[in-house]
């Protein structure tokens, strides 16, 4: 079985990078693992963004926030939140090693065909490029039980059907 110390999740604020959120938390509570959440800001994005934000750094704080709101709903899952500027694949990779993760686990957009070629997958390059195991979640989750609103997810797997 997999000993598992530390875990990265590389957030984007989707919904399926929320789906994959709620597993990597319950993966954390599971093994006692670390925990560490990572939204890497792309410069592409901030140059498309600039039209609607004042500033670079009105963009980071932003982002900032939007990490500081994802909460675990269990407090014996502590949760260290990563903000990082450039290339997301490669900031996933980077992080991964300085925090020597032992899991990575991503949502996938899972697009196809001309999207995919044209916008890559962040999910593809760290899968091929990782030193560590990467797990990659494309649809939500079915829940055995229901979340309520508020419940950002983070009960053992037991809750989860896969």
């Amino acid at each position: 079985m997999l000993n598992i110390r530390a875990i990265l999740h590389g957030a984007d604020f989707s919904s399926r990078s929320d789906c994959a959120f709620r597993l990597a938390c319950s993966l954390a509570k599971d093994h006692g693992a670390r925990f560490v959440v990572l939204h890497v800001v792309s410069p592409a994005v901030v140059i498309e963004r600039e039209l609607a934000i004042a500033s670079r750094s009105d963009f980071l704080v932003e982002a900032r926030q939007k990490l500081e709101q994802l909460v675990v709903a269990d407090a014996d899952v502590q949760i260290e939140r990563r903000l990082a500027e450039g290339s997301p694949s490669e900031e996933i990779l980077r992080i991964a090693k300085e925090i020597d993760a032992d899991l990575i686990v991503l949502g996938t957009h899972g697009r196809s065909g001309l999207a995919r070629a044209f916008m890559g997958s962040v999910a593809e390059d760290v899968l091929r490029k990782a030193s560590c195991p990467v797990v990659a979640v494309k649809v939500p989750f079915p829940q055995t039980t229901p979340v309520e609103e508020h419940d950002q997810g983070c009960g053992s797997l037991q809750n989860l059907t896969v």
